[in-house]
């Protein structure tokens, strides 16, 4: 059974039967440490006892032998100790190399959990309006209002699904990088209208300093401000304010993408780039995600040259910054 199948007991059980073969291992090497030595001191005895006192060589003899025992205890002890250490950093890197597999498995598991539920609801919301344009005739505000939000669950599983696509062909290799002068400042105000008219509930506040351009992927570029506003709409309070500033700094253009949410704990920030992370219990966690956004935020910056790291915003909330 593959290991991300395994339930939280059957691997309680392998990791308690893997630390029993450990020290039984460890166990059986002191064993047959103490008895070649017990082994080597009756040779020594024994080759001791079959000296003859009165032989001229006899003191040459005994110091020959009592010499010969001290080397090989040495040797023994020499040999017990390497193996010994041998097997620690054997056991060790097999014990993290599978628990890293089981975290990395049980990720995969809640994304594939994830990526389901992402998938049906904006499906499932997209066919009820448009049976609901199909069978009922509504007024023009009401069918307006249906398109609305039948164009933003589309937008979303676009989003979704170009996540899903661009991950696994970055990490593959597959995807094919192009580098073209791109005018940031142009994609930045596009990208915040096309926002303000998808989420006309929520408040954006933006500001881009004109003719700001980049050498870059512009399909990349999309999908990274794209994440980042996102991320922001997903853990800030319906009131909250999103801030997006694309200015102009000594190293290059910088992008800063401000939200009011619950922000991130230092311990976090970092390990929230990686792949299908996510902050906090899955089974309990809310906000909907897959764990890629972020992920794909890194891999763009880091192929554009680029960094990005997360900031606490005042009074609260999160701030991240790209520095091309």
């Amino acid at each position: 059974m593959p290991l991300r199948f395994l339930p939280k007991q059957k691997l309680a059980l392998a990791t308690a039967i893997y630390w029993f073969l450990l020290f039984y291992i460890i166990a059986a090497l002191f064993f047959w440490f103490v008895k070649l030595r017990q082994q080597n001191e009756q040779m020594a005895n024994y080759k001791l006892m079959e000296l003859v006192a009165d032989d001229p060589s006899y003191l040459q003899k005994v110091d020959k032998i009592t010499t010969e025992a001290a080397r090989k205890n040495t040797q023994f002890i020499g040999e017990g100790v390497t193996f010994f250490l041998v097997i620690l950093i054997g056991a060790v890197f097999v014990y993290r190399a599978v628990r890293r597999q089981f975290r990395v498995a049980q990720q995969q598991q809640n994304f594939m959990m994830a990526i389901t539920h992402e998938l049906k609801t904006p499906i499932a919301v997209a066919k009820l309006n448009l049976e609901t344009l199909q069978k009922h005739k509504l007024e023009e505000s009401k069918q307006q209002k249906l398109i609305s939000m039948t164009l933003q669950e589309t937008n979303r599983l676009n989003t979704l699904t170009n996540n899903i696509l661009i991950s696994s062909q970055l990490e593959g290799g597959g995807y094919k990088f192009t580098r073209e002068e791109l005018d940031l400042s142009a994609m930045a105000d596009k990208m915040m209208a096309e926002f303000r008219q998808r989420f006309p509930d929520r408040r954006f506040e933006w500001e881009v300093v004109p003719g700001l351009e980049i050498k870059g992927d512009a399909l990349l570029i999309q999908i990274l401000m794209s994440n980042l506003i996102d991320n922001a709409i997903k853990y800030s309070p319906k009131a909250g304010l999103i801030r997006f500033a694309l200015v102009s700094k000594p190293a290059g253009p910088c992008i800063i993408v401000t939200d009011e949410g619950e922000g991130i704990p230092d311990e976090e920030k970092d390990k929230v780039f990686k792949r299908f992370y996510r902050i906090g219990n899955e089974e309990v966690r809310k906000t909907k995600g897959t764990g890629l956004g972020l992920y794909l935020c890194k891999k763009i910056t880091e192929d554009h040259s680029a960094s990005i790291h997360i900031e606490d915003n005042t009074p609260r909330g999160s701030k991240f910054i790209i520095q091309f």
